[in-house]
């Protein structure tokens, strides 16, 4: 069936057209209604359905735990999203049981994935002056997951897709603990081969912490971001593994 008003097509018992909102019903009687003499005939004005107000919990139960009907029900979509839930499960309990002080995060494969992020963001936030500059680096490695969960879940709808990016978002708190708690004694090696020693204001987080006049607390805010990482990781395997669980239930049924 071809709607009347917007030429989309679609399955014959649908009552209302779903790419522009016309009630078939209402349209046709418009279309039928017999025109009185004297006056023009009555124009033809697409009946709309009233848009529904979703309350605001079903709105983000919906954003947030959405199992698609379509590919959800696939038993090899479902086993490609196990796998990657394993992984993601498996690599960040090796993050969460490793200490801050090993440095883990810095000589893990994540670090090459989240450098060329860090670097982007000092030159993006170039025009806004050497502080802003050099916070960059950080921003820019945790806006990148953050954008990617963002877009996942409000734009494409899938919240399993959004949950792995939380996870990387968090696995960046934990790259750049090290970092900061790095900042007084500057003994980490940077991109080049120095260190925070050798070159003057070349440490982001000794000139960051310096400036504000937090110096001294480097190592308590190291802790705090290694810990909301760590935080961010098991709200993602709980978000993960619920969304799998209804997956999986999907499939049962169908």
């Amino acid at each position: 069936m071809r709607c009347p008003e917007c030429g989309f097509e679609q399955p014959e018992r649908n009552s209302e057209c779903p790419k522009c909102g016309i009630v078939f019903e209402k349209y046709r009687d418009l279309e039928h209604a017999p025109e009185i003499k004297g006056h023009e005939p009555l124009r033809k004005v697409p009946v709309t359905k009233e848009k529904e107000v979703i309350p605001l919990g079903s709105y983000l139960k919906e954003l947030f735990f959405l199992v698609k009907p379509g590919p959800g029900g696939n038993p090899l979509f479902f086993g490609g999203r196990a796998i990657v839930f394993l992984v993601i499960f498996i690599w960040g309990w090796r993050f969460i049981l490793t200490s801050l002080e090993s440095n883990y995060t810095a000589q893990s494969f994540m670090h090459l994935v989240n450098l060329p992020f860090h670097e982007a963001g000092h030159v993006i936030f170039t025009p806004f002056g050497k502080f802003v500059q050099t916070l960059g680096g950080t921003l820019g490695q945790l806006l990148m997951p953050l954008v990617c969960c963002a877009v996942l879940l409000i734009k494409t709808r899938d919240p399993f897709g959004a949950s792995v990016a939380l996870w990387w978002f968090g696995e960046n708190f934990m790259d750049i603990a090290p970092y900061i708690n790095d900042a007084r004694a500057l003994e980490l090696p940077l991109l080049g081969g120095v260190t925070g020693k050798d070159v003057v204001d070349y440490h982001d987080w000794e000139y960051i912490l310096g400036k504000l006049g937090l110096l001294q607390m480097d190592h308590a805010l190291a802790s705090l971001s290694y810990a909301f990482g760590i935080l961010l990781m098991l709200l993602t395997f709980a978000w993960g593994g619920f969304l799998l669980v209804k997956q999986f239930r999907n499939l049962s049924t169908k």
